[in-house]
C-alpha cells in the first residue's frame, strides 16, 4: 500500500511549526538583515512528533517541512513592507492588506515556479544544498523501510540538537535581557583630528548559528565588508567631514555610516545583483524553453512527475493578479493620487505579472545554485523597488504633493513582487527535497501554498507586536517603548532607494563608489575562482559594508567555527552525522534567540518597560566582562558536545 502524502494532520501540523518559525525568522530578518531556512529543523521536528503515528511516513514528513520551509522565505517579506512605517505612510500593518499582500505573491511564487521544475531540478545538475541536506535528514530519521522507525537514533539526536541549541540561544539572551550580561560592547574611537571609527560587538548565538550555516566564504566576504566600512570608508570619510558642534564622538561616527558608507554597500550590492542576473539569464530562459516545450510535448500519468494541472495553474494566477489589482487600485484610490488610479493599476499588475514571473525564474535558480539561505534576494528587491519607481514616476509627474504617495504605491507594489520572489526562492528547492524522497510534485506545490497562507497569517500580527515594542530604525516610532529601534536594514534601503528615486535625492557620488567597488569585487572573486581559491562572493561584501557591525561581526565568527568543526567533522568516525549534528545545533541558536526576542517584545509591550526583566542598570560594570564569559563558555560546551557525539557514532 502507497505511504500517506498530502493528510490533514501533516497540514496542520506544519502550519503549526511554520508558525513558530515565522515569528522568529520576522525578528531574525527586522534585527540583522537575515533569515534562515526551517526545512531541515522543521523536518526533524515533524519526524520526532510523527513518529508515535503508526502510519506515518517519509512522504508526509516531506510534507510537513515543505509546508513549514515557507516561513523561511515568506518572512523574507519584512525586507519591504516595514518600509510603509520607515516612510511614514503606515503607524502599523493593517492585517487584511498586510495579509493579502503575502497571500497572492507568496502563491504566485509557487505557480511560476512550476513551469520551471523540470528544467531546474528534474534535468539539472544544480546541487541545491539545502534541498539535498533536508531529503538526508528525511532518509536517516525514516528508517531503512521508509518508515519513521528511528533505528538508528539520529532524528532523537537531532531533536535533541535543535533543543539544546535553542535553549542555549534564548538562556543567553534571557541573561543578556536581565542586563546581568551585556548583550553587546560598542565604542569609537579617533584617528586623527576629525577621523574616527569604532566597534560593537553583539554576543548573539543566533547569530552564530547563521555564520555556522552560510559556511567560510561568505563569512569572509562580510569580514571583507567589515573592513571595508570600519577601517577604511568611515576613517576616510570622517576625516574629510567636520563634526557638528556638540555632536559626539559616536553620533558623529555613525552618522557619517549612515548617511554615507551604506550607500557604498548599496552600490556595491547593486552591482552585485546585476552581475548575478547576467550570468544566470541565458540558462534561465534556456530552461524555460525547454520546459514548456517538454510540458506541451509530454503529458504524464506518473505521480511522480505531475504538476499542478496549466488549467488550475491560470485559474490560480488570475485570482492573485486580480487580488493583487484590487490591492493596487483600492490603495491609490485612498490618496492624492486617486485621479491616477486606473493607470497606476494597469502598471501594478503587469509589474507583478512579468516581474514577478522573472524574478520567480532568477530566484529559482540562484536557491538552487546556492541555497535559499544564501541567495542574494535582497539585491532583488533593490533593483525591484528602483525599476518600480521609476516607472511610476513616468506615468505620474513627482511633485511635493504627490511624492510621498508614488514613494508609499511603490513600497507597495514591489512587496507583491517581494512575496512572489521570496516563494519561488524556496520552492524549487522543496521540490528537489521531494524528488530525492520519492515525492509527488503536486502534493507539495498544494503543501506550499498551504504554508504561505498560514505565514501570511502571522507576519502581520508578528509585525504589529515588534513595530509596537520597539520601532524601526528611521521611524517615526510613537509610543514605542524600547530604546533602541529594530535595524530592519533592508527595508530602510529600500524606502530610501525608493524616495531617492521619486524625490531625485539619491546619493549617486556614493552610490557610484560602491559600485566601483563592486566591480572590482567581481574582479576579485572571478580571480580567486580561477586560481581555485576561496571565493569573496560580491554581493555578501556589500552586505557587509551595508549592515551594520552588530549584526555582522558574529557572523563572522559562527562562520570561522563552522570551517574549524567541518575539518573536525571529516576526521570524525561518521562525517555526515556529524556535519548534520553541527547543522541542526546551528538552526536551534537561530531560532531560540529569535523566539525569546518575540515574547520579549510582548512583554515590553504589555509592561510599557523597555527592559521588562532588568535587575541591574543598564550600565552594570561586569555586563560586557560576564556576556563574553557566557557567549564563549556556551559556544565551547555546545562545539564539545557535537565532537563528543560525532566520536561516538558509527
Amino acid at each position: 500500500m502507497k505511504p500517506k502524502e498530502l493528510t490533514v494532520r501533516g497540514l496542520i501540523l506544519g502550519a503549526l511549526i511554520t508558525t513558530i518559525f515565522t515569528a522568529a525568522n520576522v525578528y531574525l530578518g527586522l534585527k540583522v538583515g537575515l533569515t534562515f531556512a526551517s526545512s531541515i529543523p522543521a523536518a526533524v521536528i515533524s519526524m520526532a512528533i510523527l513518529s508515535v503515528v503508526k502510519d506515518s511516513s517519509i512522504l508526509e514528513n516531506n510534507i510537513v517541512q515543505t509546508v513549514a520551509s515557507a516561513a523561511g522565505t515568506l518572512s523574507a517579506i519584512i525586507f519591504v513592507l516595514p518600509g510603509l512605517v520607515i516612510v511614514g505612510w503606515w503607524t502599523g500593518f493593517p492585517f487584511w492588506q498586510s495579509f493579502l499582500i503575502c497571500l497572492s505573491g507568496g502563491v504566485l511564487g509557487v505557480l511560476f515556479t512550476i513551469p520551471l521544475r523540470r528544467a531546474l531540478v528534474t534535468n539539472s545538475d544544480l546541487p541545491y544544498p539545502e534541498g539535498v541536506a533536508a531529503a538526508e535528514v528525511l532518509k536517516v530519521g525514516s528508517g531503512t523501510r521508509g518508515e519513521t522507525k528511528d533505528e538508528t537514533g539520529e532524528a532523537r539526536e537531532g531533536l535533541i540538537a535543535v533543543i539544546l541549541g535553542s535553549a542555549a540561544s534564548a538562556g543567553l539572551a534571557i541573561l543578556t535581557a536581565t542586563r546581568i550580561a551585556a548583550a553587546s560592547v560598542t565604542g569609537f574611537f579617533r584617528l586623527g583630528p576629525t577621523a574616527s571609527s569604532g566597534y560593537d560587538v553583539a554576543f548573539s548565538l543566533a547569530l552564530v548559528g547563521a555564520g555556522h550555516l552560510v559556511g567560510l566564504s561568505v563569512g569572509m566576504a562580510m569580514l571583507t565588508g567589515l573592513i571595508i566600512a570600519w577601517a577604511i570608508a568611515v576613517p576616510i570619510l570622517t576625516s574629510m567631514n567636520t563634526p557638528a558642534e556638540g555632536a559626539t564622538l559616536a553620533a558623529y561616527t555613525l552618522g557619517i555610516w549612515r548617511t554615507q558608507v551604506r550607500f557604498i554597500g548599496a552600490g556595491a550590492i547593486a552591482v552585485a545583483a546585476i552581475y548575478t542576473l547576467a550570468r544566470l539569464a541565458k540558462p534561465v530562459v534556456g530552461g524555460l524553453v525547454s520546459t514548456l516545450a517538454a510540458s506541451r510535448s509530454q503529458e504524464t500519468k506518473d505521480d511522480l512527475d505531475r504538476d499542478l494541472s496549466p488549467g488550475w495553474i491560470l485559474i490560480l494566477t488570475a485570482a492573485c493578479l486580480l487580488v493583487a489589482g484590487y490591492l493596487a487600485f483600492t490603495f491609490v484610490r485612498s490618496t492624492v493620487l486617486a485621479p491616477h488610479a486606473l493607470t497606476l493599476t494597469l502598471i501594478a499588475v503587469p509589474f507583478v505579472l512579468l516581474g514577478g514571473f522573472l524574478i520567480a525564474g532568477i530566484c529559482g535558480y540562484m536557491a538552487g545554485l546556492i541555497g535559499a539561505s544564501n541567495s542574494p534576494i535582497s539585491g532583488v528587491g533593490i533593483l525591484s523597488i528602483v525599476l518600480c519607481a521609476s516607472l511610476l514616476i513616468l506615468a505620474v509627474s513627482p511633485t511635493a504633493a504627490t511624492s510621498p504617495a508614488l514613494v508609499a504605491f511603490a513600497l507597495f507594489v514591489t512587496a507583491i513582487v517581494f512575496a512572489c520572489a521570496t516563494i519561488s526562492n524556496d520552492n524549487l528547492q522543496d521540490l528537489k527535497t521531494g524528488q530525492l524522497v520519492g515525492a509527488s510534485p503536486m502534493r507539495q506545490q498544494i503543501a506550499l501554498i498551504v504554508g504561505v497562507a498560514a505565514g501570511a497569517s502571522v507576519i502581520p500580527f508578528v509585525l504589529n507586536l515588534l513595530a509596537t515594542a520597539y520601532g524601526f530604525a528611521g521611524a517615526a516610532n510613537v509610543g514605542v517603548v524600547a530604546p533602541n529601534p529594530l535595524p530592519a536594514p533592508q527595508a530602510t534601503l529600500i524606502s530610501a532607494l525608493a524616495q531617492g528615486v521619486i524625490g531625485g535625492s539619491l546619493n549617486w557620488k556614493m552610490l557610484g563608489i560602491g559600485a566601483l567597488v563592486g566591480v572590482g569585487l567581481i574582479l576579485l572573486d572571478t580571480a580567486l575562482g580561477a586560481m581555485n581559491k576561496l571565493r569573496i562572493p560580491p554581493l555578501a561584501v556589500g552586505i557587509g559594508i551595508y549592515l551594520p557591525m552588530s549584526a555582522t561581526f558574529a557572523v563572522v565568527v559562527g562562520a570561522v567555527i563552522s570551517h574549524w568543526y567541518g575539518k573536525r567533522a571529516q576526521a570524525s568516525a561518521n562525517p555526515d552525522r556529524a556535519e548534520r549534528l553541527g547543522t541542526l545545533v546551528a538552526s536551534g541558536l537561530i531560532v531560540g534567540e529569535s523566539l525569546w526576542g518575540v515574547i520579549n517584545a510582548g512583554l515590553i509591550v504589555g509592561t510599557s518597560n523597555d527592559a521588562p526583566i532588568g535587575l541591574v542598570a543598564e550600565d552594570f560594570f561586569l555586563g560586557p566582562w560576564l556576556g563574553l564569559l557566557c557567549f564563549a563558555g556556551i559556544i565551547i560546551r555546545l562545539y564539545w558536545w557535537m565532537l563528543q557525539r560525532s566520536k561516538a557514532a558509527r
